[in-house]
């Protein structure tokens, strides 16, 4: 009995401790992305750190990458007020896609962890229901809404070689509120992402971002997955409840879902309670290293 007492408190600090490592990894991005759009407003009037002067948002930016794939292969060029940088940070966020999907998402987006952040007021606010007030049907349609999104932002980027979805994109907003540089279209994306926030965790990321909806589909053939262990599984339906992107991971083997974000909530390192059930993993679940359930709660 006592040894099964220090297994659940050894479990619990390994899931407290994965826990903190996401969220330093996210403060880390969030304040670096946020000095380095700051330090580039205060070179431009004379001031800022003058060895990262010439570090700027959409410097820093993938998206930047993605959206000029076409200007690039059509006459070498970059879109304008895109850099080589963004070209090779959006190599870099494919090739970990592959390996381990959307983690780019999950991990190191600064505007995904903004809205987590807020998520923490919303469910202060609505408690258990925070998340789930949506009609099932409605949001299921509302999540293709993104790849629309992403079509038209690749299309009138081709057409005017300009970064034509700055002028709504409520992730530039935030990080350029202070510069005059920001539409008003693009103040009133953010507002509604904010007050949808407190009802709704990553609405932005469900519903309309551009780039998760590319790297989504990378869940269709990742290296790494989330795969639940049907042997050792209790139903319990903790990983459904703590999944920010409301996945049914309850009921899948391996969790082959374009809305994954490779967040690691619902796995055994921190939502499950039975060890080695979720898990991100390749392959399949060897039964012959399998446990008795009870022995692993």
């Amino acid at each position: 009995m006592a040894d099964v007492k220090k297994k659940k408190l050894s479990r619990k600090k390994a899931r407290k401790k994965v826990a903190r490592i996401r969220t330093a990894v996210q403060i880390l991005f969030f304040v670096i992305i946020a000095f380095i759009a700051v330090n580039h407003t205060l070179t431009e009037t004379g001031g800022g750190i003058p060895i990262v002067s010439k570090a700027s948002l959409h410097a820093v930016c993938p998206v930047g990458g993605l959206v000029s794939i076409y200007q690039f292969a059509a006459v070498g060029e970059f879109v304008k007020q895109t850099h080589a940088s963004s070209f090779i940070l959006m190599i870099i966020v494919f090739s970990l896609t592959i390996v381990v999907g959307p983690a780019f998402c999950g991990w190191i987006c600064p505007f995904g962890s903004f809205q987590e952040w807020i998520a923490i007021i919303g469910r202060q606010i609505f408690g258990k229901r925070y998340n789930t007030m949506l009609p099932a049907k409605l949001d299921s349609l509302l999540r293709y809404l993104r790849y629309a999104v992403a079509g038209w932002v690749l299309y009138v980027t081709a057409r005017s070689a300009t970064l034509i979805f700055a002028d709504y994109d409520p992730y530039f907003a935030l990080f350029n509120f202070w510069s005059g540089e920001v539409a008003l279209t693009a103040f009133i994306a953010l507002a509604l992402v904010v007050v949808l926030s407190l009802f709704i965790e990553r609405p932005f990321c469900k519903y309309a971002c551009p780039y998760g909806a590319v790297l989504g589909l990378f869940n269709l053939f990742r290296f790494f997955g989330i795969r639940r262990n049907a042997a050792t599984c209790i139903d319990c339906t903790l990983c459904d409840k703590s999944c920010p992107m409301n996945i049914k991971v309850s009921t899948a083997g391996r969790v082959v879902n374009h809305q994954c974000i490779s967040c690691l909530k619902c796995t055994s390192e921190q939502a499950c309670p039975v060890v080695d059930t979720v898990e991100l993993m390749s392959g399949k679940y060897r039964v012959d290293t399998l446990e008795i359930k009870e022995s692993r709660v």
